[in-house]
């Protein structure tokens, strides 16, 4: 009876911070954790396994080239099965997953591991978006999403730092041990207390798809596709970075991965502050602003190592940009679904996901090949590049923008 009690409580419209909010907020700090723990244990992974660093880099690229492409496909067919049931089950997929990693015995093994948890991550979050309207109030929307977003930036602050630590003092597979039971535990309240009910789709698989027609989506693609691109050059080597540019002692990256990490949580909540500014694309087209001071300071990364001190502030100022357009490309996608393509809202919910991951395996993609080949101090420049391209976008963005009446 209490658990049923539980499901059918109506949100407060006086209570953001619900069990059932909280839960969604720690189920994307999971998925978040999981994904971005690389970064923080890559020196650890790739001594354990015998492999280089850029080798085990390239997991995070390769984490993104699946997720990209699964997730609107996941979103579009998990639409047409009951919503709590999928929910659970794809989060018994990412348990395996991540018990697969800390028994991985090789590289070969943690790349199929890595694979099978990238399968279900996007999905994981665009269900976890269409639960606003059953857990929350319409005047919290934003705010629902800005929280759900900053679930991974909390990974960022606690669970990375802290998988970090661990995996310095017991090693890198007890790391993914913590998150194999905390995910555990997390599913057996998901039971209990997540809405039973589902809001299935009427139209056809296929028909969802015509969501891509609609140039203000590609617009919002885009842009996500070029932001992510432009941090994730240089953060998919932000700890060789720390160490070996800017000279933070190795016994103290974890500290500088929490700062960050608290950089990027502010970035996640003030993002969902500007995406309330207005509806449909206008939020986003109104980020221009941001991603050129982004492309300036990218350009500055240069410097680290030859001014450490400057090196170290200007990582925190990145980290404070790193999601800035991230609650207002979700408003874009929902906004957009629903006014034209309203069959096609599950499949909306996904695209941030896909499009940031994109952008991930590109900016991934790309900080390799520039480390290999020019080494860590042109990261931040090539970076750079990315952020032009969304100001470029963006610019295109605002043509769209209501028209303001003429005295």
């Amino acid at each position: 009876m209490t658990g049923h009690r539980l499901q059918t409580i109506a949100p407060s419209s006086d209570r953001f911070f619900n069990l059932p909010v909280l839960i969604l907020i720690l189920a994307s700090f999971m998925l978040g954790m999981s994904e971005f723990i690389v970064v923080g244990i890559l020196p650890d992974i790739a001594a354990g396994l015998g492999v280089s660093e850029v080798t085990v880099g390239n997991l995070v690229a390769l984490f993104a080239f699946v997720y990209a492409p699964v997730t609107p496909l996941g979103s579009a067919v998990s639409a047409r099965f009951p919503r709590f049931a999928t929910y659970l089950t794809l989060m018994g997929v990412f348990l395996a997953g991540n018990l697969l990693c800390a028994l991985a015995p090789n590289y070969a093994v943690l790349v199929v591991a890595r694979i099978l948890i990238a399968l279900v991550s996007g999905t994981l979050v665009a269900i976890a978006m269409t639960y606003a309207p059953d857990v929350t109030t319409d005047r919290y929307r934003t705010k629902f999403i800005a929280w759900v977003f900053s679930g991974f930036s909390i990974a960022s602050v606690v669970g990375v730092p802290f998988g970090t630590w661990v995996a310095n003092t017991f090693g890198w597979r007890v790391t993914f041990i913590i998150i194999t039971l905390a995910t555990a535990a997390l599913m057996t309240s998901m039971f209990l207390v997540l809405p039973r009910n589902s809001h299935p789709v009427t139209i056809g698989f296929l028909r969802q798809f015509r969501l891509f027609f609609d140039k203000r989506i590609w617009g919002g693609v885009l842009t996500v596709v070029c932001g992510a691109g432009s941090s994730y050059v240089f953060y998919t080597y932000l700890t060789p970075i720390m160490r070996d540019e800017i000279g933070v002692p190795e016994r103290y990256v974890s500290i500088g991965l929490i700062v960050y990490g608290v950089a990027c949580l502010w970035s996640n909540l003030y993002g969902g502050k500007l995406a309330e500014k207005g509806r449909g694309v206008e939020p986003l087209a109104r980020t221009r602003p941001i991603f050129c001071l982004h492309a300036v300071l990218l350009a500055s990364l240069a410097l680290a190592s030859v001014i450490p001190l400057y090196g170290a502030i200007l990582l925190v100022a990145l980290g404070m940009m790193m999601y800035l357009f991230n609650s207002a490309s979700q408003v874009l996608y929902m906004d957009v679904a629903a006014q034209s393509h309203p069959g096609s809202m599950n499949l909306a919910a996904s695209l941030n996901s896909m499009s940031f991951n994109i952008g991930i395996a590109l900016g991934s993609a790309v900080g390799g090949l520039v480390n290999d080949h020019l080494g860590l101090t042109w990261l931040g420049p090539f970076g750079a590049l990315f952020a032009v391209c969304a100001v470029v976008i963006t610019t295109l963005l605002r043509r769209y923008l209501p028209q303001r009446p003429t005295m």
